[in-house]
């Protein structure tokens, strides 16, 4: 479970996430693996000494409200936009003997999808519930940096929220991921 936490509600951007319901989603999976006897992984992004909202000294590099780890589930924190590259998430998955990841989160086509890649390239069959993903409009990379959400919004290089997510499951299937949906691994139809 890769980034579900409070940094994200803070920024303004959170207003055009494309599933606000991110928590239920990655709870419903999280309880479908507990039932398995699977792993579960909570992985946190922080940016020390940045003074953002992934900077732990601002109190938002937590869980979404809703989302408690279990006694004995890891919860690692990472500064890179994979779960791997700065934390023991490999050596843990090799001493639980884990072959096969689940990959769910917050930024789709960003932390999720470079984990995804990475698992891949390490590999592990990735698994990617994009269902289970959230993410937000995205601003052409010329504007990203100056321009106001209303400018990131009316310019017509922007790509929605359902467009990212079409775009990740395009890059990730049968390369690096097989996409399942919340009904295939969990068993219970998602509520609209």
């Amino acid at each position: 479970m890769i980034d579900v936490q409070e940094s994200f509600r803070v920024r303004p951007n959170w207003q055009l996430v494309n599933h606000p319901d991110i928590a239920e989603r990655v709870d419903r999976l999280v309880r479908a693996a507990r039932d398995k006897g699977d792993l579960v992984v909570w992985v946190l992004h922080t940016e020390p000494g940045t003074g953002g909202a992934f900077d732990p000294a601002n109190g938002h590099v937590q869980l979404i409200d809703g989302l408690e780890p279990l006694p004995g589930e890891p919860i690692l924190t990472k500064t890179s936009h994979n779960a791997f590259t700065t934390t023991n998430l490999q050596q843990l998955l090799t001493q639980h003997g884990v072959g096969e990841i689940v990959v769910s989160g917050i930024r789709t086509e960003q932390c999720c999808e470079t984990t995804a890649r990475v698992a891949s390239d390490l590999g592990y069959d990735v698994v990617f519930v994009t269902e289970a993903t959230a993410t937000m409009a995205l601003a052409h990379w010329s504007i990203r940096d100056e321009a106001t959400m209303d400018e990131i919004l009316a310019d017509p290089r922007t790509l929605t929220a359902e467009q990212v997510v079409e775009r990740t499951e395009y890059a990730l299937a049968g390369r690096f991921a097989t996409i399942r949906t919340l009904d295939e691994l969990t068993g219970v139809p998602v509520s609209s």
